[in-house]
């Protein structure tokens, strides 16, 4: 029974830090068609906004929703810069990741120059442990748990009962007939990327809380959400919710009969074999959209 708790306990965690890193990267594949590279260090700095508003004596009541509007903000102009100017070009999958990451370097080595290499970490979102089912966790593990389902119904209510929100999964689905409707389409662009940046924000703010920051943070978190995306399916943002959990649960599963050593290699095992079986991903749908 302990042992179940605690592999419950831990995959809900996992899955749901995994589940807001994955979700905003989905948001731009799904929209645009491209990968956003950035998307790690954007997780990064959300971070570290948060820790400077943190440090001018601000509640963090207040610096939370706070650095997640201004990483929006940031986000939308990243996209103006960056992705906008290349739009209807050849490659342009290939070109953005180049990009991306030619933006991922200079945001990184930014944060590097402003704040230095001396590890930091955000306050808690709770203080002190709990038990539950005789199983310890601490608050903030909790608290993120019981937050991540409400930020990801929020962003489904805004997809399907918004008029932006049909907007978006309208030009997912065809960019073409949005055009022709006279929805803005570059603008709606834009507003996906702010999402995304937004939600990379508060993956961030969770990460920066759990464990100490670092201008190279956004690393491990950008290939976890690429693996949650690529197994889930590139196809809508509802798959790699559910993959995120499965992944969660899965190295709760793999970290507690064999170790952390053998967690990311049984990973990777098991993402190649499914990858082989099922190439478009676990929860699929064979049309792109925000569904």
């Amino acid at each position: 029974m302990d042992a179940a708790a605690q592999i419950f306990a831990g995959g809900l965690f996992q899955g749901s830090l995994y589940a807001v890193m994955a979700v905003g990267l989905a948001l731009i594949w799904t929209t645009i068609g491209v990968f956003n590279f950035a998307h790690g260090v954007l997780m990064m700095l959300g971070a570290y906004v948060a820790w400077q508003l943190t440090e001018l004596g601000l509640p963090f009541f207040v610096v939370l929703p706070l650095s997640v509007f201004l990483m929006a903000g940031f986000g939308w102009a990243l996209q103006a810069t960056v992705v906008r100017p290349l739009i209807g070009r050849p490659n342009i999958v290939l070109v953005v990741v180049i990009t991306t990451l030619a933006a991922a370097s200079l945001v990184e080595n930014g944060a590097l120059q402003i704040w230095g290499p001396r590890s930091k970490q955000l306050p808690a979102l709770g203080d002190g442990n709990t038990m539950i089912f005789g199983v310890g966790i601490s608050l903030h593990q909790l608290t993120i748990i019981l937050i991540t389902p409400f930020v990801l119904l929020g962003l489904w209510l805004f997809l399907h009962k918004t008029r932006l929100g049909l907007a978006l999964r309208a030009v997912a689905q065809n960019e073409d007939a949005s055009l022709l409707v006279g929805l803005n389409v570059r603008a709606l662009y834009g507003l996906a990327f702010a999402i995304s940046a937004g939600l990379a924000a508060l993956a961030g703010i969770f990460l920066g809380g759990y464990r100490f920051m670092s201008p190279v943070m956004g690393a491990d978190p950008l290939l976890k959400a690429l693996i949650v995306v690529v197994f889930g399916g590139l196809s809508s943002i509802t798959g790699p919710i559910f993959a995120a959990y499965l992944i969660g649960f899965f190295e709760a599963i793999c970290s507690y009969y064999f170790g952390l050593y053998w967690t990311p290699a049984l990973l990777f095992a098991v993402l190649i074999v499914t990858l082989m079986i099922r190439p478009q991903g676990m929860f699929s749908s064979k049309t792109r959209g925000l569904a």
